[in-house]
């Protein structure tokens, strides 16, 4: 019936249907525009046009001079950018950031993340093809580790230095969900330069870390533990989960965004060399971006799903999924606590019974 156009025309006539029909069409119309949107905020962080607005306002002719734009399509631009509510304009012409924009600005690794969406955009290009399977992704290339194939130097510095960027929040959410009192020693696998054991470092100054990854991250990992005053701490040990062991003596594992990158074999094969690498009674802490379950959500079902799918070899999981997959490894769920962020983490732990 809601898709006949005549009862369309009298819903929108009605003074009992015309406040559904205004929210159920401007909802429609959001998503139309939701390439434009992002397309919007990739090209004020290309030009860095909220940084150069952070300090004081500027007007249109000098934001169009600095970034090389023509007048007139820095107004255009401006003006989205206003009604985006990431600037607002002022009564003498200058823009200024938002509380929005300038959170943006201010958001660890944020801005790197949207520029390296442009890859992610062309995967999506043609979207039929997408989910057809049809489409060679760029983001399979960016992300090579996800294969098991080694590194070049360049490469590597650039996954480390945007996984490091953005791990903070990841990091700082996920203490806030999952309490490491009584660790002893902490092995996070996959942990790269080492973002995720530096925060933990700062918050629990008397856990041994232990980090686990590939070679050719682990300068950048050096680097890090020295300047951060932890590196009397930490050791680094290098090595696949896919093809080598997992270090022993840690009392507590943490997988930080690392299952969404692979299948449920190459899971399910890192979960129980977890299981056997732990004491009885250790923990196993996972943290990541998951689906909504049930209730399908935006983030997980939307962004991360499609995200993942790209990336040919990932897959974003709900909570119950990945339970399963532990408790079959042989762990016992022991909590999955509200998120305070769920576009940036969700938590899971998990003990060795």
């Amino acid at each position: 019936m809601i898709a006949s156009r005549r009862f369309q025309k009298w819903a929108t006539r009605s003074v009992f249907t015309r406040g559904v029909v205004r929210r159920e069409g401007a909802a429609l119309f959001n998503l139309l525009s939701g390439f434009c949107q992002s397309q919007v905020l990739m090209a004020l962080v290309q030009l860095d046009i909220l940084r150069m607005v952070l300090d004081r306002p500027l007007s249109a002719e000098v934001l169009a001079q600095r970034c090389n734009v023509p007048a007139d399509r820095m107004v255009i631009l401006l003006r989205a950018a206003v009604a985006l509510k990431l600037l607002k304009a002022r009564r003498d012409g200058k823009f200024g950031p938002t509380r929005r924009g300038a959170a943006l600005v201010g958001v660890p690794g944020l801005a790197a993340m949207i520029r390296h969406h442009d890859v992610f955009y062309r995967d999506l290009a043609d979207p039929a093809a997408f989910f057809r399977g049809e489409t060679a992704t760029e983001l399979a290339h960016f992300w090579p580790y996800v294969f098991g194939g080694a590194m070049q130097p360049e490469v590597a510095a650039t996954y480390s230095d945007l996984m490091a960027q953005s791990l903070v929040l990841v990091a700082e959410d996920s203490l806030c969900q999952v309490d490491l009192g009584g660790v002893k020693t902490l092995l996070d696998i996959g942990g790269g330069s080492g973002a995720f054991i530096e925060i933990v470092g700062q918050a629990y100054p008397k856990i041994e870390m232990v980090l686990f990854d590939l070679e050719e991250v682990a300068p950048a990992a050096l680097v890090r533990f020295d300047r951060a005053g932890i590196g009397d701490r930490t050791r680094i040990a290098c090595g696949s989960f896919k093809t080598d062991s997992i270090p022993q003596g840690a009392d507590a594992i943490s997988l930080v965004r690392v299952l969404y990158d692979h299948d449920d074999r190459t899971v399910a094969n890192l979960l129980t060399k977890c299981f056997n690498a732990l004491p009885k009674g250790g923990r196993l802490i996972i943290t990541e971006p998951m689906l909504g379950g049930d209730v399908p959500d935006p983030v997980g079902d939307v962004y991360f799903a499609l995200y993942t799918l790209a990336m040919q070899t990932g897959k974003t999981r709900s909570v119950m999924e990945i339970s399963s997959l532990c408790v079959a490894a042989g762990f016992n769920i022991v909590a999955a606590p509200k998120p305070f962020r769920p576009f940036v983490t969700r938590c899971v732990e998990f003990r060795k019974g």
